[in-house]
């Protein structure tokens, strides 16, 4: 397993953000994490990338355990967080931000090189403003450069908080469509989303947190198909599926993002 989870507690203060989370995600697999805001979903994701201590439990990172390293120890170690709200460098171009994310050193110029073509292939309309300030782009397009600077390091494992939010449906579907793409290439995504639907139609596993707590686990599909996670995070219910059991405002809105 690439990412294992056992056990895992985490408080702010007298709060129990995260109370005994276990889960595993395998090589090139996708796991969403859906709840509600304050269910502990960036809690789970700060936590596995050192920037949060947990209290108790262990995290373990490709067969590492990296329960008590500090966060840029980690990150050496293959995985990468893209925090909500992107944190860019507006002031910098494009190129500059995501230059940012690449290892610097003499023997790894030409690995760099080659990776950024990568971004810009997942992420074309970056090649074209790679001059542009970061902070003179749109929200989407700004997305885009957050994962792609954590690209830049040549992550195993890539976290993504909230990549969707305030995002125009083209967008959100563009970067749904990317985090499968890597996961087919062997990157192990593990995805923090208000927005279920697209999530879990993009996850091969699917974990729902409450007030720190998992309250249903398992394959993605499954999750879609769940009427309590439905009625709880899709919005409908068992007298809104369509014949294939699939929530039928859930397809609409998805066939108009073109998930």
């Amino acid at each position: 397993m690439t990412v294992e989870i056992d056990s895992l507690e985490v408080r702010y203060g007298a709060t129990r953000a995260l109370r005994d989370v276990s889960c595993r995600v395998a090589g090139g697999e996708v796991l969403a994490l859906i709840g509600a805001n304050g269910a502990g979903k960036s809690t789970l994701l700060r936590t596995l990338a050192g920037v949060t201590r947990p209290r108790a439990g262990t995290v373990r990172v490709l067969g590492q355990d990296t329960t008590r390293l500090r966060a840029h120890d980690i990150a050496r170690r293959g995985l990468r967080l893209v925090p909500e709200g992107r944190h860019l460098f507006d002031d910098l171009t494009v190129g500059e931000n995501l230059w940012m994310g690449a290892h610097r050193s003499r023997r790894e110029a030409e690995r760099n090189s080659s990776q950024l073509e990568r971004v810009f292939e997942l992420f074309p309309v970056l090649r074209e403003f790679a001059g542009r300030r970061a902070g003179a782009l749109s929200g989407g397009q700004q997305q885009m450069v957050a994962i792609g600077r954590a690209l830049m390091g040549r992550p195993s494992v890539l976290l993504l908080d909230e990549p969707s939010l305030g995002l125009a449906p083209r967008y959100v579907a563009q970067i749904m469509d990317v985090v499968g793409g890597l996961a087919a290439d062997g990157t192990t995504v593990v995805i923090a989303e208000q927005n279920a639907a697209a999530a879990l139609r993009t996850a091969d596993q699917g974990i729902v947190l409450s007030n720190g707590r998992i309250t249903h686990s398992g394959p993605a599909r499954g999750l879609l198909e769940d009427d309590d996670v439905s009625r709880h995070y899709l919005g409908v219910g068992t007298n809104d599926r369509t014949d294939g059991g699939e929530p039928r405002r859930l397809t609409l809105a998805l066939d108009r993002l073109d998930v």
